[in-house]
């Protein structure tokens, strides 16, 4: 018989799928709409970064001059305003002769959040790790031990402040979300009803206004003599307005739950509070880690409005630094892109371990 051998066409070779090359195409070039979008993007940054850099670098003044800033500017940028008062806009009012105690408790609490991220210090020992931290941490900040000078707390602010409302909020406001959460769904009216009340009314008025109130309000219901320091109403006016927009997010991921788990968990006998643990929170809480974590970075940034009662956290603590100051009160824009960078730094982290859960989550269901 003849041969009638075909060749086979030789095939394409396969389009890499990972690397810059292939990231830029498949998402800034992957159709006509986006490729329009990236193509106005990149004209319009190329229109604005050379104006940026002369401003900002080639004609900036970044000595602690402030003759040669008052001739550059319009411009050029001073960058040597956050070089003459970045202690006080990183530190606040705290004394000056002292300010190595927030660094080290500043730093010893980064230090800690960053240990609290990572999986595999996900022990027990955690919880005790933290007592620790907050007791060192206002050891150092308030002083009156271990031959330490008292400060007070109205001196507290900068960055250590901002870090510290941010970091005791958020740990105590979620836990109470989930309780709030669960109560708002319980069977028991006088519970649910209260749930509701407090979401709703928590919800209905802005976050100043709360701080107000704690601030100011709540004192003149406190019995002739007892007073309760500003910093612990400021952290229980944040933290009771966190937890009610979080047990709202939550609420979100229980109703998600299908009713058919409850029902087999109740054939299982398992008892309500088992149910809870086991099966219904691990899956609501992961399916809602977005939005706490959007959470989570609100109240980091909703911190900058305790300024209403006089406690300068790190906005607060610029213009504190600035205002005082007529030789470098002009060059506010250069303090706030400090601080910007600041604020950007921290949010940037915690959005970037929220994606980082989300992936661990989803590996874990895939298994």
């Amino acid at each position: 018989m003849p041969n009638t051998f075909v060749p086979i066409p030789a095939r394409p070779s396969p389009v890499r799928t990972s690397g810059l090359v292939p990231w830029i195409r498949t998402n800034m070039f992957g159709d006509w709409r986006s490729s329009t979008t990236s193509l106005f993007l990149i004209g319009l940054a190329l229109y604005i970064l050379p104006n940026f850099f002369s401003w900002g670098i080639w004609n900036a003044v970044f000595a602690t001059d402030a003759q040669a800033c008052q001739a550059v500017r319009g411009t050029g940028a001073c960058w040597g305003v956050v070089a003459e008062k970045y202690r006080i806009i990183l530190l606040g009012r705290y004394p000056f002769d002292e300010q190595w105690r927030p660094v080290v408790a500043t730093s010893l609490m980064v230090v800690g959040l960053i240990v609290s991220c990572i999986r595999v210090f996900w022990k027990p020992w955690l919880a005790i790790m933290w007592v620790a931290i907050m007791a060192v941490f206002f050891i150092l900040m308030g002083g009156g031990v271990l031959g330490l000078s008292p400060v007070r707390t109205d001196l507290w602010g900068g960055l250590p402040l901002t870090v510290l409302l941010a970091t005791v909020s958020i740990f105590l406001a979620f836990p109470l979300a989930i309780a709030v959460a669960l109560g708002r769904r319980s069977n028991l009216p006088a519970i649910r009803s209260a749930c509701i009340v407090y979401i709703e009314l928590i919800r209905g008025v802005p976050l100043i206004s709360v701080l107000f109130m704690a601030s100011f309000m709540f004192p003149l219901f406190m019995p002739q003599g007892v007073t309760i320091d500003v910093l612990v109403r400021v952290i229980v006016g944040i933290t009771l307005f966190a937890a009610a927009y979080m047990a709202e997010i939550i609420r979100g991921g229980l109703q998600a739950i299908p009713k058919g788990q409850l029902e087999a968990a109740d054939t299982l006998g398992l008892s309500y509070w088992q149910t809870q643990r086991k099966i219904v929170l691990p899956q609501a809480l992961a399916m809602v880690v977005p939005s706490v974590m959007n959470n989570f970075i609100s109240i980091f940034k909703d911190t900058s409005l305790v300024t209403i009662v006089s406690m300068y956290e790190l906005t607060g603590a610029l213009s504190l630094a600035l205002n005082s100051d007529v030789h470098w009160r002009p060059f506010k824009i250069e303090a706030y892109l400090f601080i910007t960078l600041v604020y950007f730094i921290f949010c940037f982290a915690m959005s970037r371990y929220s994606l980082w859960v989300e992936k661990q989550l989803s590996a874990s269901k895939a298994r």
